[in-house]
């Protein structure tokens, strides 16, 4: 696959897929139209245009910034956001991240700038640069799709709306919805409910509750990410029943409740906000823990993953989801004398890395389920949920808890060996005290050196944590335990990985996997070793 860079936008790739329509590119870049002053994703179903009347940008605010539009046909600002930001780990992809969760918004540029560390006019000038737009451009940007999702998705006042979106002013509303999509908020509004008339989409009638569908890129391993998140449920906070995970989070203004379901298109996502400003974070960091904005055909190419019709080494894993397969002569793929046949096989298109949707959380119940069970980890986990956690209204009865309840009260209800209550509690008080700060906008040296500071870390949660808060796709696992038990059984030496690089996190995903299904295919008199939970 032809990788787009953001810094030098390659004019002939970048044309080659808008004439095709690759879907694969929304969200890498945008096509802004000189003689329509409209810009689109790459995918949009209008004629193309000519080239000589098209420019090429890195993002929707580089494109809003220049003038031009949103198309209303291909609606960019909903295509899948870049996966340059989760492999590349500059500053400006560190903000890009800190600018989805919403940090410019409930602390202007200056937040932004001491959260990574640069003075404002240093981070003005890098993004300006590298993305075509400066910080308050690029919140702009947010701002505008936030405001085109609440406007068309629920029935709340113009006016709540605006507010929730992070506008300091209904004329600021009114003039951005505008600017970017060319019609009036009014006008936008009572074309969705036409929509809504002719049966294409639902608008909730609650202003606290709404259901949107995150899109993403094919193909995606939807059952690796169904085993992930209902084998570490934890009960009180998460459910998982019909095939739907529910869960409760803590936002910047409160606290959220969601439920995921996979579709064959996209993930239906049923929010409900204890306050709306808290949307756009929340929908970024649902996207995070799902790794919906990976680029999954370029990740399985550079791994040597295969289409499932490719013949492939017979396995009966049944466990986890119907998966594809690597070719037999690549590194991955053993055992070529053996039985080929068109079965399941062992690797599969699509697979993801999953996120988190908080980092203290991440972190607490990585060190809680330190060498114990899956299960084990997740009743520790809901015993200290029931005991601490906050009673919130809904489907799931409470929040995790946070880092200064446990670090006060934790000793009293966590139970086992007591140099690990002594490690938990550590890393709370110094996450409750701000000694320690996990959030997307860190680098991965930093992040790690932290961890590894930390009573009862060692390398493999360090490297774990900072894998999931940080998308990181080129972690190797290589001292996990089940990890280790894949490459066994794939042949694959986790001591030459070089060559699998930048996507070793994918290549542990898919190791880990494959260990898990010959668990499922193992003779019955076997006796399969526990798995090292995994939070």
């Amino acid at each position: 696959m032809d990788w787009v860079t953001i810094t030098a936008l390659d004019f002939e790739r970048c044309y080659r897929a808008v004439s095709t329509r690759d879907s694969r590119f929304d969200g890498q870049f945008f096509t802004a139209v000189r003689t329509t002053g409209i810009y689109c994703r790459p995918s949009c179903p209008a004629i193309t245009p000519k080239p000589s009347n098209v420019t090429f940008l890195p993002t929707a605010a580089a494109a809003q910034q220049a003038g031009y539009r949103a198309c209303r046909r291909c609606l960019p600002d909903a295509a899948p956001g870049s996966p340059l930001w989760n492999t590349r780990a500059d500053l400006a992809a560190r903000a890009m991240r800190l600018i989805g969760d919403g940090v410019i918004e409930r602390g202007g540029v200056p937040a932004l700038a001491a959260t990574l560390g640069y003075s404002q006019r240093q981070l003005t000038r890098v993004l300006s640069t590298e993305l075509g737009a400066g910080p308050l451009a690029l919140a702009r940007a947010h701002r505008a799709h936030t405001a085109r999702l609440l406007i068309q998705t629920t029935n709340m006042p113009m006016s709540d709306i605006a507010f929730a979106a992070g506008f300091a002013s209904i004329r600021q509303f009114n003039d951005t919805v505008r600017e970017v999509f060319a019609v009036s908020p009014t006008t936008m509004r009572t074309e969705a409910q036409r929509v809504t008339r002719s049966g294409s989409h639902l608008v909730p009638a609650t202003n606290g509750s709404l259901t949107l569908r995150l899109p993403f890129r094919e193909p995606l391993d939807r059952g690796w990410l169904e085993w992930f998140l209902s084998s570490h449920v934890v009960s009180g906070m998460e459910l998982w029943e019909d095939r739907a995970y529910t869960r409760s989070l803590r936002t910047p203004h409160g606290h959220a409740t969601t439920r995921l379901s996979f579709q064959p298109d996209h993930v239906r996502a049923e929010l409900s906000l204890h306050d709306m400003r808290d949307l756009a974070p929340t929908v970024a960091r649902l996207r995070h823990l799902l790794d919906l904005d990976a680029d999954p055909i370029g990740i399985d190419e550079a791994l040597g993953v295969v289409p499932a019709d490719t013949d492939v080494i017979e396995t009966s894993g049944r466990d986890l989801p119907d998966a594809g397969a690597a070719p037999a002569e690549h590194p991955l793929n053993v055992g070529a004398a053996a039985r080929r046949t068109r079965v399941h096989p062992p690797f599969t298109p699509g697979i993801r890395v999953p996120g988190c949707l908080d980092g203290p959380e991440l972190l607490l119940r990585t060190m809680i389920g330190q060498q114990i069970s899956v299960s084990a980890a997740a009743t520790h986990t809901a015993r200290l949920v029931e005991a601490l956690g906050e009673p919130i209204d809904g489907p799931v009865a409470r929040l995790f808890p946070s880092p200064a309840a446990i670090a006060e009260r934790g000793a009293e209800v966590l139970t086992g060996p007591s140099r690990r209550t002594r490690s938990i509690i550590g890393a709370a008080s110094a996450l409750a005290s701000g000694d320690l700060v996990l959030h997307q906008g860190r680098t991965a040296s930093d992040l790690r050196r932290d961890l590894l500071a930390l009573e009862g870390v060692g390398p493999w949660t360090a490297d774990y944590v900072t894998m999931r808060l940080l998308a990181d796709p080129d972690v190797l696992l290589d001292t996990d335990l089940v990890v280790r038990q894949g490459a066994t059984l794939l042949g694959v030496d986790l001591t030459d990985t070089a060559r699998w690089a930048p996507w070793r996190s994918y290549l542990s995903m898919h190791l880990w996997k494959a260990a898990l299904a010959g668990r499922k295919a193992a003779p019955p008199k076997a006796s399969p070793m526990k798995a090292k939970t995994r939070a």
